[in-house]
């Protein structure tokens, strides 16, 4: 392994989609080791110190979102999870124990890889510069992009680097509609308009920590950070 190799986790219980998930990583020129269950794969997150875990759901042991809450009690590490669910409601979960992005099965392995990149790229990606240099309230909402930091009535929030990039984009259009295709542009990277769920998915997750009242829907169209007057 060279010393700046980029280190991912597979977390997967099925030898061989976790053997061709590890194959084709290795490809790519990541640096790669696999664990097959809950513990497993938490003591193998605390001795690789990977820069991103691939996270399947379902694993003996404890389940994948266990997984996601140990690990990122001890250091923050995005997570791209593996679901072979299709349920909003284990989306949510996912998203609101520290995952960044979700993949469901089947999937193919030149999406996960654009996937992978991607939420590589967000969490790499430098904050923009405040106009003031300072934080900005909106609402009971402040946020600082500079830090890279969000508080609530005073109190840390604490959000994955998507989430941030999300609300971040919405602050620096407030009081304009952003369609999910311009979200899924500018936050995702994504060139088509094909994941719109997982914008959906994400707005429900900020609305979860920072209240339901900061990001308004306007239906059929997208989605404007807005405080009631």
């Amino acid at each position: 392994m060279t010393g700046n190799e980029t280190r991912v986790l597979v977390v997967e219980d099925e030898p061989t989609i976790a053997r061709a998930v590890a194959d084709r990583l290795v490809a790519e020129g990541f640096g790669v080791e696999v664990a097959g269950d809950g513990p497993s794969a938490v003591e193998r997150a605390r001795a690789y110190e990977p820069h991103l875990i691939v996270l399947d759901v379902m694993l003996p042991g404890f389940d994948g979102l266990e997984v996601c809450r140990r690990v990122q009690a001890e250091r923050f590490v995005p997570v791209l999870m593996l679901t072979a669910r299709d349920d909003e409601t284990d989306l949510l979960v996912g998203l609101g124990v520290g995952a960044d992005d979700y993949v469901t099965k089947p999937f193919s392995m030149r999406e996960l890889v654009a996937r992978i990149r991607a939420v590589l790229r967000r969490v790499g990606r430098p904050a923009m510069d405040a106009a003031d240099g300072g934080a900005v309230r909106v609402g009971e909402v402040e946020v600082d992009e500079r830090a890279r930091r969000v508080r609530r009535d005073g109190s840390e929030v604490h959000l994955t680097p998507t989430e941030f990039d999300l609300l971040a984009c919405l602050l620096r259009n407030q009081g304009t509609v952003l369609t999910r295709a311009v979200l899924l542009e500018q936050v995702w990277d994504w060139a088509d308009a094909s994941g719109t769920r997982v914008v959906d998915s994400h707005v429900k997750a900020l609305r979860r920590k920072l209240g339901q009242e900061l990001i308004r829907t306007v239906h059929g169209v997208g989605y404007s950070l807005e405080v009631a007057s």
